[in-house]
């Protein structure tokens, strides 16, 4: 004996998945992700750090503000070791920067071929040595970093910076 499907059965997996994109677009307004590839040049390092701002900028968090002024030079910092300590010829190093709004977290990786990891506890270079700073200053500016191997190739080197307050919530 057959029963006639009057599809009630429907209703609620319609509904679930009605649900899941709600669910899914809620996740989507509370996580900003921007991931591209760089020239591993100066230039590269340069066009990384103003694309971040600008994209910052139109996640609600203006380029003068004290959030976007920190993230960009995390970004800075982070390109140019890549570029100057992790540059392999003919590979780019790879930008992501992922902003948490609900936990007020911007988490930025940048990615080199280089296998060799960073320093542990970055230390202050010798009085008049030109370089060596950077990591010094994204111990200073960031609230947490590292640096882990890729499993395919090199290396990422990571950091978070809390947000203060945004104009998205």
């Amino acid at each position: 004996m057959t029963v006639p499907d009057d599809g009630s059965e429907r209703e609620p997996e319609s509904a679930l998945l009605a649900e899941g994109r709600e669910a899914a677009a809620l996740a989507s307004a509370q996580r900003r992700v921007f991931s591209r590839q760089f020239p591993s040049t100066s230039r590269g390092a340069r066009l990384a750090r103003l694309t971040v701002v600008r994209h910052l900028g139109e996640w609600g968090l203006p380029s003068a503000s004290e959030a976007s002024c920190t993230v960009a030079l995390v970004v800075a910092e982070l390109a140019s070791n890549a570029v100057r300590h992790g540059r392999v010829r003919g590979r780019n190093f790879l930008l992501s920067v992922t902003y948490e709004t609900r936990a007020r977290r911007i988490r930025i990786e940048v990615s080199d071929a280089c296998p060799e990891l960073p320093p542990v506890g970055p230390s202050m270079p010798a009085d008049g040595e030109e370089s060596g700073r950077g990591l010094v200053l994204v111990d200073v500016l960031a609230d947490r970093w590292g640096a882990v191997p890729r499993t395919s190739l090199g290396k990422t080197v990571w950091a978070e910076c809390l947000v203060e307050s945004t104009v998205m919530d």
